[in-house]
């Protein structure tokens, strides 16, 4: 393992470490290595990882924003003229595990982790991004711009001002992570898009929602809980005249969406759900609630639960609405293909 304190590393928080972390990485890209960052706070600019390599802290972190809930091995922005903090580009096979990545509130649009391809390449990117933490950048915590095959997993991706994450490829799993408190969504796609997984994820307190598919497809989206989303805590809908396709959705926890002062409260994005513009949709098993701020004051949301049009070859069914509206459970805007839609319980919430 190499050591960047061995490269002239300071862990200090004054020094710039960019020339030296850099040096870390590219002796790990000779060897196939990997780079181990120790407890501190290392200043730097943009790093390059090369294919095949790693770099590993200690994932000594919490929720709160930073410096407060920074700690272990801190890796913080210190140029507001970049793209991103960490360019996994072009680097197959590369893990990153164990960092705090403060962008530090710096520039416009810098990304915290950045893939970004001109092209998908002949064989798959296969990064694995696990127990980071992500937080404050300009731009979105990762971008992968043309990605294949790709795992995030025990993350935290928090309190960035565009997007959680967001995804142009395909074949993903997002496992156990936490997209909270982001300017943008929680997910958010607008590009080509397809198989992936999201599992027993945290969504929350995002600004334009919480998951938002693009006529993407194959998504599998199970067991996650999500909360108090600007606009509706899932939104499908279409990407140049493309349909999302086989869409499957079950089991979430989907709790006080449309948060009124980041909503048109006018328009149906005061949902929990709005599931339009999809082919072979199945959703069911989730749970819904009514809900306002943690203080207990402010205005209660969504007006609507469900609200669904334009699927073709779907089912919603077996749903349960308590208290889970304050106008109107579910809305069919109409233009559906065998579809069935029943056996959904539940009652609007009155105050």
């Amino acid at each position: 393992m190499i050591n960047v304190l061995d490269f002239g590393a300071k862990g200090d928080g004054k020094t710039d470490n960019t020339k030296a972390l850099q040096k870390a990485l590219d002796e790990a890209g000779k060897i196939k290595g990997t780079v181990y960052v120790p407890d501190g706070i290392f200043l730097s600019s943009t790093l390059k990882m090369h294919p095949h390599t790693a770099i590993q802290g200690n994932p000594i972190w919490s929720f709160p924003n930073f410096p407060i809930g920074g700690g272990g091995s801190i890796i913080r922005l210190n140029n507001d003229k970049v793209s991103c903090l960490i360019d996994i580009s072009g680097a197959t096979g590369a893990r990153i595990s164990g960092l705090c990545l403060d962008g530090a509130d710096l520039g416009n649009s810098i990304h915290g982790i950045l893939s970004e391809e001109a092209d998908y390449g002949k064989i798959e990117d296969t990064p694995l991004i696990e127990d980071c933490k992500i937080g404050r950048f300009s731009g979105d915590g990762i971008k992968l711009f043309r990605i294949w095959c790709f795992r995030i997993r025990h993350c935290m991706l928090g309190h960035n001002k565009g997007n959680g994450l967001s995804v142009r490829g395909w074949d993903g799993f997002l496992i156990d992570n936490w997209f909270s408190g982001n300017g943008g969504s929680g997910f958010f796609t607008e590009h080509e898009n397809a198989s992936i997984t999201m599992t027993g994820n945290r969504i929350e307190w995002n600004k334009k929602g919480g998951i938002h598919i693009c006529g993407g497809n194959h998504y599998n989206i199970t067991g996650n809980y999500i909360d108090r989303s600007g606009g509706p805590a899932i939104k499908l809908s279409k990407r140049d005249n493309k349909n999302c396709a086989v869409i499957s959705i079950v089991g979430n926890v989907i709790y006080r969406s449309g948060k009124p002062e980041w909503t048109d409260v006018n328009s149906y994005d005061s949902s929990h759900v709005r599931l339009e513009d999809t082919d072979g949709l199945v959703f069911t098993g989730n749970t819904f609630n009514v809900g306002r701020d943690d203080s207990g004051k402010g205005e209660y949301s969504p007006n609507y639960c469900i609200v669904y049009g334009n699927l073709k070859d779907s089912i919603i069914k077996d749903n349960v609405m308590y208290n889970g509206a304050l106008k109107e459970l579910i809305v069919d805007l109409g233009n559906n293909k065998n579809t069935i839609v029943k056996d959904n319980l539940g009652s609007l919430f009155l105050k």
